[in-house]
This record gives structure tokens, C-alpha cells and sequence, in this order.
């Protein structure tokens, strides 16, 4: 038989420098568009403009050698936590129910106020949630219980996690979660009518949300004409001025830092918004280069997922490629307003210390499942890249 002809893409080992290469190339990105976009908001609320980036430089600076740790974490260690992730999930999403310590931030009342700093646990809630659903997922798959529904298995934690995070007025959150939900129940293998059903409810109980609150109805009918003479000046602004910004970028933007609509007229510009002031800097080029990185990182989690043979693994890291895949999505989605805005973070480009933790979190368990990949590891051994293996 003959042969199948190398390609960069089928060689194991180049799904790892995919993996590890996007991760960093975004991650720079977002320092850079972080400083840029936040510099006026910066400089007007806390007196420089620098504060905004320079906490999320400290933040990479955290999370870089907590991901190479995570990624040296042995899989029984990683089963050990995935036992209890459901429980340290719902200890999360409750803790910002506690008096003094729960938080509001922009109608969101998921934050928690540590006085130094406020966090939002709900973004670290999601890898656990992901870890526990593997973990039982795998565990059916290994012990031969094909006829355990799977949809018993992971819908009830799943329904309190969303439950909880919707009590604290968080719809972008918790379609995450439900998307990430679908995910895991789509590569878990269910059958299309029990699939296209729960998509069905899903979207349902979205529209109940959504009918039964006046500013998420608002919210919602702006998104397609943000323009319109009697919603621009209200819930049509965000939309309408990250419209303004990507349209006036061009091929190439109109400069790096020379964005207009970052002084004042986009609110969120360094979070929620963020892809609209690298439409409007970078342009064209600046935005598909972006898409471009985030797919081939969210392709090297699939493929690597395939690619293992521990079942817990695959699903695992299927759910973390639902999850940055679903959040980009939705960010993107909002900037170019075909989305209603729903206020998630582009993973690793926008700003967020508590996003950035959790996404690297994620992405230590998908270069640990590489490591332990014979073949790639094999290759990465014979690399002089010493501090990649």
C-alpha cells in the first residue's frame, strides 16, 4: 500500500506547535489591543493609561508558568479533581451569593469582591464543569454502560450551574454553558431526534428569558438595525458605534492606537468590544488574522482530542474547544452585530484576569494531552525546543 504523503497537517507533532504557536500569537494580540483599546478608559478612570494592561500583563505573567504546571499534571491527578468538579463548580457560582462578597458589575451580579481585586467565578466554573462531564462521561464509555442516558448523566448539573448563573442576570454566561452542554452531548454520541430536542428546549427557555425581561427584549430587537432613529441613542450605541469601527478600518485600519471610537463612543471597548477596535486599527487584515488564529487553535483541540486514547480526554478537551469555540462566536457575532449583545470576552485577547486564568487552565490540560501522545512527544523529544516538551 502505498504511503500517505506527509503534510504539515498530518504530522502529530505540528498539532502541538499549532496549539502552543496560537495561544501565544493571541495572547500577544491582546496585550497589544488590550493597551490600545483601554488607554482612554484607563486614563480617565484610574488616572493612567496604563492600569488596565499592565494588570493583565501580571495576569499572562501568572498564567504561563501555571499552564506549564497543568500541563505536567498526570491524568490520575487530573480524575482525582474531575471527581469533584461538579461541587467545586457550584461552590463558585454560590460564593457570589454571599453578603459583601457578591458583586455587580454592569447589571451583572456574578462578581465577587475580593477588596483587591473582583473576580468572576462563573469563568472558572466552566473548565470544572467540563473536567466533571468528562469524567462520567468517560467513566460510562469505559465500564461498557452504553444504555446509561447520557443525557441523565450530565443535564441536572448542568440545569443548576445555568440556573444559578441566570439569578445573577448573566445570559452570556450561561448560553456558554448550555452551548458547551450541546457540545458535550453532541461528541458524547446521542441520537439526532434526543439532540435536535434538547436544542429545541434550549433555544425555548433563551426566547422565555428574553420575552419575560424588558432590557433583554430591548437588547435583543436592536441587534439587527442598530441604526434605527429611536434606539441609536439607547441600546442600539454599542452595536452601532462597533459597526462604525470595523467599517471604517479598511484593509488595513487606520493605524494601531488610532482608533476613534475608543474615546468614549464604545463602551467596553477592551472587553466585550474588543474585535471591533481591531476591525477599526488593524482592518481587514487585522481581523481575519484573528479568526484565522483562533480556528487553528480551536482545530488543534479537536484534532488532538481525537487523536488520544483515554475517553475522559477526548471529551474533556472536545468541551474546551465547544467553549472557546461557542465564546468566540458569541463575541464576534456581538461586534458585528448579527448577535444580540450578550457581553462574553474573546478568549485571550480581551481583557479579563479571571477569563485569562480559566482559558489557560483549559488550554494546560489540551498540551498535557499532547505530552502524553507518544508520537508527538516522541517528536518533541528530538526537538531542540527544550522548553516546549
Amino acid at each position: 500500500m502505498e504511503h500517505e504523503r506527509e503534510t504539515f497537517f498530518n504530522r502529530p507533532v505540528n498539532l502541538y506547535y499549532m496549539l502552543v504557536g496560537s495561544t501565544a500569537l493571541l495572547s500577544i494580540l491582546g496585550l497589544v489591543m488590550v493597551f490600545s483599546a483601554s488607554s482612554i478608559y484607563s486614563l480617565e478612570n484610574k488616572g493612567t493609561m496604563y492600569a488596565i494592561v499592565i494588570r493583565q500583563v501580571i495576569f499572562l505573567a501568572i498564567c504561563i508558568p501555571m499552564t506549564w504546571v497543568l500541563s505536567r499534571f498526570t491524568l490520575d491527578r487530573w480524575k482525582f479533581i474531575a471527581q469533584y468538579g461538579v461541587i467545586i463548580s457550584f461552590a463558585l457560582l454560590l460564593t457570589v451569593k454571599i453578603p459583601n462578597l457578591g458583586k455587580s458589575v454592569n447589571g451583572n451580579n456574578n462578581w465577587l469582591n475580593l477588596g483587591f481585586i473582583d473576580v468572576q467565578p462563573s469563568e472558572l466554573a466552566k473548565f470544572f464543569m467540563i473536567l466533571w462531564a468528562g469524567f462520567v462521561l468517560a467513566k460510562r464509555e469505559r465500564n461498557g454502560n452504553l444504555q446509561i442516558n447520557v443525557v441523565k448523566l450530565i443535564t441536572p448539573a448542568f440545569f443548576i450551574c445555568i440556573v444559578l448563573i441566570m439569578l445573577g442576570d448573566d445570559l452570556g454566561t450561561a448560553s456558554v454553558f448550555a452551548f458547551i452542554f450541546v457540545g458535550l452531548l453532541w461528541v458524547s454520541g446521542i441520537g439526532y431526534a434526543l439532540f435536535l430536542l434538547i436544542v429545541t428546549v434550549g433555544f425555548a427557555a433563551v426566547a422565555s428569558s428574553v420575552v419575560t425581561s424588558s432590557y433583554r427584549l430591548k437588547r435583543f430587537s436592536v441587534f439587527l438595525n442598530p441604526f434605527a432613529s429611536d434606539q441609536y441613542k439607547n441600546f442600539g450605541w454599542q452595536p452601532a458605534h462597533s459597526l462604525l469601527g470595523i467599517a471604517s478600518g479598511g484593509f488595513f485600519g487606520v493605524g494601531l492606537g488610532a482608533s476613534r471610537q475608543k474615546w468614549g463612543n464604545l463602551s467596553q471597548a477592551h472587553t466585550d468590544f474588543i474585535f471591533a477596535v481591531i476591525g477599526e486599527e488593524l482592518g481587514l487584515f487585522g481581523t481575519v488574522a484573528t479568526l484565522l488564529l483562533i480556528s487553528i487553535l480551536i482545530f488543534s483541540i479537536f484534532k488532538i482530542a481525537l487523536r488520544t486514547v483515554d475517553p475522559m480526554v477526548r471529551y474533556v478537551c472536545c468541551g474546551i474547544g465547544c467553549w472557546i469555540g461557542i465564546q468566540s462566536t458569541l463575541n464576534i457575532g456581538t461586534a458585528l452585530s448579527v448577535l444580540p449583545v450578550v457581553g462574553v470576552t474573546l478568549p485571550l485577547v480581551s481583557y479579563g484576569g479571571s477569563a485569562l486564568v480559566s482559558t489557560f487552565i483549559g488550554i494546560g490540560f489540551v498540551i498535557g494531552a499532547a505530552r502524553r501522545d507518544a508520537a508527538i512527544y516522541g517528536e518533541l523529544q528530538k526537538s531542540g525546543w527544550s522548553w516546549l516538551r
